[in-house]
């Protein structure tokens, strides 16, 4: 039996206002998955790390802006004290309101100098700021006091503000102390982009194995996806006359 011919099918053309639809359409559900996948995938942590080489000494101070945002987080500096039996020398890390150094004592207490790969994060003390201290007496003594005595790449612990959202960084210096001056270098410092996330002293890129290393965040619910999600990724001690000395 003979077939009878097909007919040949022909395109439809549609309106050109529902290629316009169509193509609306099209790039809204676009949009929306970026949008979504912005949401779910989380932004890359990151340690900002910045070589330097600054010399502080008595009379020198320099601003340290840990962010390179303009705003100095913390203020190194060398200075003298002297009354009429006494004269101290400092050396000393001073924080912006609102920053600490890791440290011990009350204020105006002692900054620590730690050693590389220490952790800085929520869980530590940040009452520091006399880093290395010499004083000489009316009757010729001569005296040292703090951490940061004749050392060499050790860290200050730092905890500071970004918009408001507390951050964790260190500063390396070398110290060099004697009875007649105290000279720091700074020879770099780092801080961690993700907020209260710890930072490891020295450390200067996030490492594979840094969940394990790192402590947890209080802030950050480790059981909690949603509240992952609300976060975001993005010589002799001089203590006895530390309450009469002159104001700092």
């Amino acid at each position: 039996m003979a077939r009878s011919p097909r007919k040949q099918r022909t395109a439809s053309k549609l309106p050109q206002s529902t290629h316009r639809g169509l193509n609306s359409y099209a790039l809204a559900a676009s949009a929306a998955g970026v949008g979504m996948l912005a949401l779910t995938l989380p932004t890359e942590a990151e340690i900002i790390y910045t070589p330097a080489h600054k010399v502080i000494k008595n009379g020198v101070s320099y601003k340290l802006d840990l962010s390179h945002d303009g705003s100095t987080d913390f203020t190194l500096l060398g200075r003298h004290n002297a009354n009429t039996s006494t004269y101290y020398m400092f050396l000393s890390a001073k924080p912006a309101a609102g920053n600490g150094v890791r440290g011990f004592g009350g204020k105006n207490g002692w900054a620590s100098a730690l050693q590389p790969g220490s952790v800085v994060g929520p869980y530590q003390y940040f009452p520091g700021q006399v880093m290395a201290e010499v004083t000489h007496t009316g009757g010729g003594g001569t005296y040292f006091a703090g951490s940061w005595l004749n050392v060499k790449n050790r860290y200050l612990g730092l905890r500071f503000k970004i918009d408001g959202k507390t951050h964790y960084g260190w500063a390396r210096l070398n110290v060099q102390a004697s009875a007649s001056s105290i000279v720091g270098t700074l020879t770099g410092y780092a801080y961690e982009t993700v907020p209260n996330k710890s930072i490891r002293t020295g450390q200067t890129k996030v490492g594979s194995d840094e969940a394990s290393t790192a402590e947890p965040s209080p802030l950050v619910p480790e059981s909690s996806a949603l509240g992952l999600l609300a976060v975001g990724f993005r010589g002799l001690s001089i203590w006895r006359r530390r309450a009469t000395e002159p104001s700092q």
